[in-house]
């Protein structure tokens, strides 16, 4: 019985954040109440407290989530870290800096409410903001890590080697979110790929 209880509340709790996210994408963060969520996910304002203190409580659950569907890990040295992108760095190997990029870029449609959801959401709560710029700085010490272990590129470069590949990825994201062009035949892609290539090894 007990199981079966906590797996209800599970169910409670994932309703009420996919219920968020769709609500999020659809009238933006600002525009959505507590009683928004708990009404469209079937429930009630008590339940919804019952699960989470905030609606920056669930945007932060959200955010989350969006590690789960980029493999990023718990991490003793920061929040979160993404072991593959450590080790495609650490390679040099272009070829699998390359299909690195390619998978994140295939995600692009999974993430984009999650995206677009946060970068709102950070306009408006201070928290959020810090939220997501420190999951920007995790991805940055990811690189940096790789750069490390391969020993590339001289020390004090490698921090801004890694928060250039970041935005560079990002921004290439945000410009997909606004104007929905092929993410994975657009030539843009290619540009990215060699961008990173050049960025991150000595070929």
């Amino acid at each position: 019985m007990a199981n079966l209880r906590t797996a209800q509340k599970e169910q409670t709790r994932q309703r009420l954040l996919d219920t968020a996210l769709e609500l999020f994408e659809s009238q933006g963060y600002a525009a959505t109440t507590i009683d928004d969520i708990a009404t469209a996910a079937g429930t009630t304002r008590v339940t919804f407290y019952a699960h989470f203190p905030s609606r920056r409580a669930v945007m932060s659950a959200l955010i989350g989530d969006l590690d789960h569907i980029l493999e990023r890990a718990s991490s003793p040295a920061r929040a979160s870290t993404a072991a593959a992108l450590v080790d495609v760095v650490h390679s040099g190997d272009p070829a699998r800096i390359g299909e690195w990029v390619r998978t994140q870029v295939s995600r692009w449609p999974a993430i984009r409410p999650y995206i677009t959801s946060a970068f709102v959401a950070a306009a408006v709560e201070p928290e959020i903001r810090e939220l997501v710029d420190a999951w920007a700085e995790e991805v940055a010490s990811d690189i940096k890590d790789g750069l490390d272990l391969a020993d590339r590129f001289a020390p004090a470069s490698r921090h801004f080697r890694g928060v250039l590949a970041f935005e560079m990825l990002d921004r290439a994201n945000m410009n997909w979110i606004i104007n929905q062009w092929d993410h994975e035949h657009d030539p843009a892609i290619d540009v990215l790929v060699e961008a990173w290539v050049k960025l991150l090894t000595e070929y």
